[in-house]
């Protein structure tokens, strides 16, 4: 059952992080989304550049990807966000059940 599931990793500015995670909670693509504060540090347009940002650890399963990355793009600020997918390998049976019952429509 695990290989089912995946999370997704999304860096948002401070602002946006608590909306665009309720977005996709509501909208159940996702059944959890974890906010936590980072200081990332990444060179952009040629430039150094420093920012404190929220790290959104998403939870969902791999048949909802490709509507997760369409409605992120749509909504997210950033010119190029961040939007990495991890599998899940292994994990919680109850736990996994209970991602495929929050996000089932």
């Amino acid at each position: 059952m695990s290989s089912e599931f995946c999370v997704l990793l999304c860096t948002t500015s401070e602002e946006e992080s608590e909306q665009l995670a309720k977005l996709l909670v509501t909208e159940r693509l996702a059944a959890c989304v974890n906010i936590s504060g980072v200081r990332s540090f990444y060179r952009w347009k040629g430039e150094l550049c420093a920012d404190n940002e929220c790290l959104l650890i998403i939870k969902s399963a791999k048949s909802k990807i490709d509507r997760i990355l369409a409605r992120i793009e749509e909504v997210h600020s950033y010119e190029v966000p961040e939007i990495l997918v991890l599998p899940i390998v292994a994990g919680s049976e109850q736990y996994l059940e209970w991602v495929e019952r929050s996000i089932r429509e």
